[in-house]
């Protein structure tokens, strides 16, 4: 082999590569870097050591966020409820229990009557480590029903 000619693995310019033996042995040289083009080999399990729990921690605080959306839903529809039993003159008890069964588990319902309006309101707690435990609320007024029309006659 002439001296201007490269054996496979080697670079211009750089002596041939001992043999074949060499090369299958991982000896093999890049020559953009000038070293090991095997050296590279640990850099995608680092990059996955990284990558695979920000991606675990990015799906824990979606699930999280979903479920803490769909609390503060089920808390506006509890309160709704509440509302619309206590404007028809339903008792008390049956406006609370309106109101618990649309509510989140754990939530906490208050009734009070301001004039011709009853107001409920339902909190409730989300689970959650330190800043994710929040406190969802909902509020809903409703004319109550024994004022509807009393100005009319």
């Amino acid at each position: 082999m002439r001296s201007s000619e490269t054996s496979p693995g080697a670079c211009p310019g750089e002596p041939p590569v001992a043999s074949d033996r060499d090369l299958s042995r991982g000896r093999r040289r890049s020559c953009a870097t000038g070293g090991d083009a095997g050296g590279d080999r640990g850099a995608v399990t680092a990059e996955a050591a990284v990558v695979i729990p920000v991606l675990v921690a990015f799906a824990v605080a979606l699930l999280w966020a979903l479920m803490a959306a769909s609390d503060q839903i089920r808390c506006v529809d509890a309160a709704r409820a509440g509302a619309r039993a206590a404007a028809r003159s339903e008792p008390a008890a049956a406006v609370l229990e309106a109101a618990r069964d649309a509510a989140p588990d754990g939530a906490r319902v208050e009734v009070a009557r301001a004039g011709g309006l009853w107001r409920v309101r339902v909190e409730a707690p989300t689970p959650g480590p330190g800043v994710l435990a929040l406190t969802l609320s909902a509020e809903a007024a409703a004319l109550a029903e024994d004022t509807v029309g009393g100005a009319e006659s």
